[in-house]
């Protein structure tokens, strides 16, 4: 899934570049380009679908040539994950009724390739043999707010747990609750799964949207694929996976993984990842000099210095036309401030 805009990543993810097409450690390699990489050795390359927004067809290109035009799935509009999820299914099932899938936004990061390729294989095995719906999730390590969480039942095999509950985004009181339970784990956002279980899911909690894609069963090999989810996919109901189905079904699993995750939704989840000084002040891209300044996250161009005096736990990013300097505690209003931006300025900015 690569559709999505980033932005609680401004000034330095734009509509017109979000996250996923960026290299944030310098690594010469963009999110999207390192969950390829890593799902290539997984599965053969032709079986590998890149899910984004149809204005992001020639990125994606640029940035994995080797894709055959039939491994972009493009959606005319936003709909969230649960119709962009139910396309790639019905268009996996036109091809393979028997299939497995794996799931994953293009834009986390992953430590430990080695293990999460182990998570992978176990989750395919398990989907391979029942019809489940399986998730990975993260045991925590702090209370966050910024995460859903699933509750996980007592019962286990092989670390695969069946799952009482999913609650989004807590506030920190109910994050701090779940944290010391022990119970719960961050939702990762990756899911693994049969073609007929996730169908039979859409079918049971997602009817509508359902019957919009079983109309065009085996359509998606012929020229028609653009006509119909042209017509069809505006019409699907705007709503996440685990809204719409995950927090509905029974048959949902947990299993509890350990492969260095982070989802980069943030600045400061990038913070926590960066390397830090003896101020705890992080730098990305540029050079910098601290004084009297601690607990710090600044990124500009590669050939700028910053010079920061007097700072404690902020943000400062330089991109493009546009500085924003922001309290690391206050990096909610990013969004907003995107929005805000928007109405006084128009889209110059975004």
């Amino acid at each position: 899934m690569s559709g999505g805009i980033g932005s609680r990543f401004w000034p330095f993810s734009r509509e017109n570049k979000p996250k996923q097409f960026l290299d944030f450690f310098g690594t010469g390699r963009s999110l999207l380009q390192q969950t390829y990489d890593r799902f290539a050795q997984i599965v053969p390359k032709e079986n590998i679908y890149i899910a984004t927004n149809e204005q992001y067809a020639a990125l994606t290109k640029q940035q994995l040539p080797e894709l055959k035009d039939e491994q972009l799935l493009l959606e005319p509009t936003r709909r969230n994950t649960a119709p962009c999820i139910a396309y790639a299914a019905f268009h996996i099932q036109s091809i393979n009724p028997n299939a497995n899938i794996v799931v994953t936004p293009a834009d986390h990061l992953i430590l430990q390739e080695h293990h999460f390729i182990s998570n992978i294989q176990t989750a395919l095995q398990f989907a391979g043999q029942s019809v489940a719906l399986l998730t990975l999730g993260v045991k925590p390590n702090r209370p966050e707010t910024g995460y859903g969480y699933i509750q996980a039942q007592s019962n286990t095999q092989n670390a695969i747990y069946g799952v009482k509950a999913f609650t989004e985004k807590p506030d920190l009181e109910l994050a701090k609750i779940f944290f010391e339970s022990g119970e719960f784990y961050w939702n990762s956002g990756i899911f693994v799964w049969s073609v007929r279980a996730i169908i039979e899911a859409f079918q049971q909690h997602l009817p509508d949207i359902y019957a919009h894609f079983a109309q065009g069963i085996g359509k998606y090999s012929t020229p028609d694929e653009k006509v119909f989810i042209q017509e069809k996919y505006p019409m699907c109901q705007n709503i996440s996976i685990d809204y719409g189905i995950m927090e509905k079904a029974r048959n949902v699993y947990l299993l509890v993984a350990d492969f260095g995750w982070s989802d980069l939704g943030t600045w400061g989840a990038l913070y926590d990842l960066a390397e830090k000084d003896d101020n705890k002040n992080s730098t990305l891209k540029c050079q910098s000099l601290f004084i009297d300044s601690k607990d710090n996250l600044v990124t500009l161009p590669n050939d700028k210095l910053a010079v920061v005096q007097g700072l404690n736990d902020y943000i400062v990013v330089e991109a493009d036309n546009v500085l924003m300097i922001c309290q690391k505690s206050q990096e909610q209003h990013i969004k907003q401030f995107v929005a805000d931006v928007f109405m006084k300025f128009g889209d110059k900015y975004q």
